[in-house]
């Protein structure tokens, strides 16, 4: 059966992504990690999403991760910082070392269990935090690793690697659900649904990119459908 299983955090990537896999493929899973984030709101905003979409949906306790890594983001003591510069070089405090490597691994674990092949994630190399573990290079790496490793090919689908925020904008807006993201994820590293705290990382190009899309939608949506072809 043509099954996909996407890494979901109930966020505007991730929930970018379920749209897509649910007009791509005809079963789709999601999974979704509890590692005790400082936003574990997102859990829940999870739920009620794939609830509302009509998804087979799995929340993993992967506790582990949070007593190993030190993040902003894994640790109430380390502030979130407020917002981010273009000339920031160093990787951010939100960074949680090994997260992306965990989680896709356990996700290829899953899909071989109900026989899927294809795993969907929304990590983004063009427009984000400055993660390592979000670029094309770290995911054509790993996936080659896991397709070894379960001796099974593994694909790692990365519909956003080339989008920036206001294309990832478009492309909702181009499958009809501009409105659900908008108003029903989480991406907010303090919790907040909807347009979230405005003062995080993860808000500030949230809304960047939204005020992008909406003050130039033509121009943005005609470079995402020049990107995204493949969709």
């Amino acid at each position: 059966m043509n099954k996909a299983v996407v890494v979901f955090s109930g966020g505007q990537d991730s929930t970018t992504c379920l749209i897509y896999a649910l007009r791509k493929y005809k079963q789709v899973h999601c999974i979704t990690f509890d590692y005790g984030q400082r936003h574990r709101e997102e859990i829940a905003i999870a739920r009620e999403l794939t609830l509302k979409l009509g998804v087979i949906h799995k929340v993993m306790d992967v506790g582990l991760l949070n007593e190993l890594t030190v993040s902003s983001l894994t640790r109430s003591d380390i502030p979130v910082p407020e917002q981010i510069s273009d000339e920031d070089s160093d990787v951010p405090n939100t960074f949680v070392p090994g997260r992306n490597i965990l989680f896709l691994t356990l996700a290829s674990i899953y899909a071989y269990q109900i026989d899927a092949r294809t795993i969907i994630t929304g990590v983004c190399e063009t427009d984000f935090s400055g993660y390592p573990d979000c670029r094309n290079e770290f995911v054509l790496a790993l996936n080659n690793a896991l397709s070894l490793g379960l001796g099974r090919t593994i694909d790692i689908e990365t519909p956003l690697m080339n989008l920036n925020k206001a294309e990832t904008w478009a492309m909702a807006d181009h499958y009809n659900s501009f409105e659900l993201i908008k108003d029903q994820t989480l991406t907010c590293y303090n919790g907040i649904k909807g347009a979230g705290c405005g003062n995080c990382p993860s808000c500030f190009l949230r809304k960047r990119g939204l005020d992008e899309y909406n003050n130039e939608k033509c121009l943005v949506m005609k470079s995402f459908r020049e990107k995204a072809k493949f969709l």
